[in-house]
């Protein structure tokens, strides 16, 4: 069969075509699209760092579970918030034989927001690559840990918000201090049973989820009257769960922030703080909630696209050239609904 000069040029470009994709440097998805453009990416991603990048996890980071993401279309996205009134008024439903039913009428307020984002690159030298013992990757290496300084990160945006008395009216946060606090073990001294109790019950929607600092955890796990109540002792002895204590409070889960972070400034001695505080959070969480609507949840995480992560060559690195790194996400931390949750400020001392 004889083959045109046309067929053996378009085999061909095909065929360039497809050695390029599979470098890297063109989005594979243009290899069989009819439209032959050959653009270069400036930092094409990587899909095995990319899988790196979301894969790693340090299980101490509480965030997601916090203020659980969801998925917006575009950068920036809208919602709608409803007046609590509306919520909870009464209006009279009753119908006569030949009347007409009464009519309420509804209102609500679009809301917008955006994502933000968030990401670092690591210049990684050309001789840093070629030295490398076996078995050890660089790339790899440099994404997992710019990876965990991005989730760092977002754990402390994500505490500074829910921990920011200023989100919550007046009926939603109580502050503890001297003996108060439940630091102190003391036979007339403080009482969290009454305080978390008295903080379920101000919410429009009860709270099903606890999220605390270790700090306060190490001191309500062991405090006496939590283990009175658990243990029916004299409690005086003896560590709760985080189970029992969602079980003696009704929750479906108890979250401890145990992440810690350097706050002394480049150069000095490290200082290490706790992310999460002494702070402690009672609020209701639906896993269900989008930012379109649907359920009620107390807050959550607009996240557009996924987390990412690429490589580009960079002649400027060394005298070899390098490597750059590159690890990021775009997302917008969000609480919606903060007479669903009960905020408990210096709940330890």
């Amino acid at each position: 069969m004889k083959i045109s000069r046309r067929t053996w040029i378009c085999f061909g470009l095909a065929a360039a075509l497809a050695v390029v994709a599979l470098s890297g440097l063109v989005d594979p998805r243009l290899a069989g699209g009819a439209a032959l453009a050959m653009a270069v990416a400036p930092f094409p991603t990587d899909p095995q760092l990319t899988a790196i990048a979301i894969a790693y996890r340090n299980t101490s980071y509480i965030a997601d579970s916090v203020l659980p993401r969801d998925t917006v279309g575009t950068q920036e996205f809208k919602w709608w918030s409803y007046p609590i009134a509306e919520s909870f008024m009464l209006p009279d439903t009753k119908v006569g034989r030949r009347s007409q039913p009464n009519e309420i009428d509804l209102t609500a307020t679009e809301l917008a927001s955006k994502t933000d984002d968030y990401g670092l690159e690591d210049p990684i030298p050309q001789a840093d690559i070629n030295n490398a013992p076996a078995g050890k990757d660089p790339l790899g290496h440099a994404t997992m840990t710019l990876a965990d300084y991005i989730a760092l990160d977002r754990e402390k945006r994500t505490a500074d918000l829910v921990f920011d008395a200023n989100q919550y009216p007046a009926a939603n946060k109580v502050t503890l201090a001297g003996t108060d606090q439940w630091s102190d073990f003391a036979a007339a001294g403080s009482d969290p049973i009454e305080d978390i109790m008295a903080g379920l019950d101000a919410c429009l929607v009860r709270p099903n989820v606890m999220t605390m600092g270790q700090e306060v955890w190490s001191k309500l796990s062991r405090h006496p009257k939590i283990q009175k109540a658990i243990h029916g002792n004299e409690g005086d002895t003896g560590i709760a769960r985080r189970a029992q204590i969602a079980e003696l409070f009704e929750l479906d889960e108890v979250l401890v922030g145990q992440s810690r972070l350097n706050t002394a400034k480049k150069g000095q001695a490290a200082t290490l703080a706790r992310v999460w505080g002494k702070h402690c959070l009672l609020h209701f969480r639906s896993k269900l909630a989008t930012v379109s609507g649907g359920t009620l949840t107390f807050g959550l995480t607009a996240q557009w696209g996924g987390r990412i992560s690429g490589q580009m060559a960079d002649s400027k690195i060394g005298l070899r050239g390098g490597t750059r790194v590159r690890v990021g996400e775009s997302v917008k931390e969000l609480i919606v609904a903060s007479q669903a949750a009960f905020f408990i400020q210096n709940a330890v001392a």
